[in-house]
């Protein structure tokens, strides 16, 4: 990152001497609170691509806007974690180390390989990438990917490098909206393919879209993962719950200034509203179709 950039958004700069003494809650820096209740961003990528095509163009970065956001993460003194790092500790009680930060990789992109990682490597950061394994190219492949993904031999140095490898469904459907028996093998193909081809099941999962309910977070338990991940464009806390530990979205619209607040879990209410309002409302729109559903089964 220039000099110039971190000097216009330095850690706990000007915007944040002048932030009010009390921040809307669950949106306080948190960290001079109880450390159970510590925090913690958990930043959620997808694809990372100079030309990405036009259905994940929205949600993508640069890579140069990639390269600097990680090297904010260093400035800002940060310590990233894994999915499973950071689940794991707040299960056993143990304090969580400096400015916590997650960095997640949703759908499996091929840039994610191709730009991400190389940055990664250099700055010595942990990541979770959680992949569709039928997006995915190669012998498991089961088609309607949005763009170019990554492949098994890819996924495997990526594994290989340290980044975690998390489930994220087999084909990205919306879970909650599926019947048991196919919500079960969502969950458990995904979890197999991952494991036969890396060595190990994955203990990570994210929910596609975002979305989930009892009954989801319920069945990807069954399946054996043991933590997951949703949205919400709130940070993290323990008393989520492993199931429910919420993302903020990084888009191609992410400019320094929010990043900076991003890490520093400040100031996040009006940039996110409309994501939240959308949220509320296909909500709606879900429930209904889950009713609707219920009522022509029970008729048949």
């Amino acid at each position: 990152m220039s000099g110039d950039l971190l000097s216009r958004y330095p850690p706990g700069g000007k915007a944040l001497r002048e932030r009010p003494a009390r921040a809307p809650a669950g949106e306080a820096d948190g960290r001079a609170g109880r450390p159970d209740d510590q925090p913690v961003p958990i930043l959620m990528y997808h694809a990372v691509a100079r030309s990405p095509a036009a259905a994940t163009r929205a949600l993508s970065v640069t890579p140069d806007a990639f390269a600097e956001q990680m090297a904010m993460v260093t400035a800002y003194g940060c310590t990233p974690l894994t999915t499973a790092q950071l689940a794991a500790r707040w299960r056993a009680g143990r304090p969580l180390p400096p400015r916590p930060v997650l960095i997640t990789f949703d759908d499996g992109y091929e840039g994610v390989h191709r730009h991400a990682l190389p940055v990664l490597a250099e700055l010595a950061l942990p990541a979770t990438v959680f992949v569709t394994t039928g997006w995915l190219r190669g012998r498991h492949e089961a088609g309607g990917a949005p763009d170019r993904m990554l492949d098994w031999g890819q996924v495997r140095e990526l594994a290989a490098a340290g980044v975690e490898i998390g489930g994220h469904s087999h084909t990205h459907p919306q879970l909650d909206q599926l019947a048991a028996g196919r919500l079960a093998t969502e969950l458990a193909y995904c979890r197999e393919l991952v494991g036969a081809e890396l060595g190990a099941p994955p203990a990570s999962f994210a929910y596609p879209f975002g979305y989930s309910d009892r009954r989801v977070r319920q069945a990807v338990r069954a399946a054996g993962f043991a933590q997951s991940l949703a949205v919400g464009n709130v940070p993290a806390r323990r008393a989520q719950g492993p199931y429910a530990l919420r993302r903020v979205t990084v888009r191609r619209s992410t400019g320094p200034e929010l990043f900076g607040r991003l890490l520093e879990c400040r100031a996040l209410t009006r940039a996110y509203a409309p994501d939240r309002a959308l949220t509320r409302g296909y909500a709606v729109v879900r429930r209904a179709r889950q009713a609707r559903r219920k009522a022509i089964r029970s008729r048949g």
